[in-house]
């Protein structure tokens, strides 16, 4: 029974979620992102109180308050030049789609990235406006960083973002994007192996892609995460092959998490390359951005809105 007034889903589809019917009766939708943080992250250089701590291979790395971190800079640095390279590559050569999380001011530090991301034709989301945590903001912080997330965004890239990933969230997120208006869909969850709908206060039903923070390659910078390349590879196969079996009477997605300064590295790719080739070895796998999921969302199962659960 739902307890009235609780401001969280529990239930979500049920024992019988719905038919996605994803294109040519795929049975798995397997998803591939690629965060660009790079030039966006922690640093006084930008206003920041302190350093970047997170996600590097500086393990265990605290905030220098009002001090630069060379090591953890040259490392993102690494992502945009090299890494971010390799990854396009690997997608573009295979015909592969991917969706970029990008952070508005690292896309705009670095047009000739972006220039390669649509030349790729790849959806190229918002991650916010610089990678920060949002969890200390009050609303109307956070309501202006969304919007000038938007104004950069529009202008690095040249469209306004129809998908949105914030990360490093609060728990107002979720509405405040619903209150800024114009995206397709929302990214800030982790709760399912199918898009859903959710309600908020009265605003129009958005379409939330729930990502992944375990088939993701974090988690080679994370304790007790990835300790190589082969495990990456393994978890990745063993969650493709759990999915793919499931599809033959119940078709989900597959999210992959991606950053160009950490499986960018060629160590790491060379996993992540067994893994495309995997998933091309097989009939009845969709491929597609996040856009397009959305997209097949709108058209073809916008029904499913009605039944949205109310967030908090």
């Amino acid at each position: 029974m739902t307890e009235p007034g609780y401001p969280r889903d529990l239930r979500g589809y049920g024992r019988n979620p719905p038919d996605p019917r994803w294109p040519d009766n795929a049975r798995v939708a397997v998803q591939f992102v690629v965060n660009f943080e790079e030039g966006g992250e922690n640093n006084i250089l930008h206003g920041d109180r302190a350093s970047e701590a997170f996600l590097s291979d500086v393990l265990g790395a605290q905030p220098w308050p009002g001090k630069r971190h060379a090591n953890i800079e040259s490392m993102f640095e690494y992502g945009s030049r090299a890494g971010f390279w390799r990854l396009w590559r690997m997608f573009t050569e295979r015909k592969m789609p991917a969706t970029v999380f990008g952070v508005a001011t690292a896309l705009k530090r670095n047009p000739e990235v972006v220039a390669a991301m649509k030349e790729a034709r790849w959806d190229i989301a918002s991650h916010s406006l610089k990678w920060i945590e949002h969890k200390d903001m009050s609303e109307a912080e956070e309501r202006a960083e969304i919007a000038e997330a938007i104004r950069v965004h529009t202008e690095a890239t040249g469209e306004r973002p129809l998908g949105w990933y914030t990360g490093r969230s609060s728990i107002n997120t979720l509405r405040l994007l619903m209150e800024a208006g114009g995206l397709l869909y929302l990214s800030d969850s982790y709760a399912d192996d199918l898009p859903y709908w959710i309600k908020a206060g009265g605003l129009q039903p958005h379409l939330v892609i729930p990502y992944t923070l375990d088939a993701n390659d974090m988690r080679f910078v994370n304790p007790q995460g990835f300790g190589g390349g082969d495990e990456f590879f393994t978890y990745l196969k063993d969650s493709f092959d759990v999915l793919y079996a499931e599809g033959a009477t119940a078709p989900k997605m597959m999210s992959v998490g991606l950053h160009c300064r950490v499986v960018g590295r060629p160590g790491r790719a060379a996993s992540l390359l067994r893994f495309l080739d995997y998933v091309m070895k097989h009939d009845g796998v969709w491929v597609p951005t996040r856009l397009q999921i959305a997209q097949h969302f709108h058209a073809n199962l916008s029904h499913l809105a009605e039944s949205a659960a109310e967030i908090g």
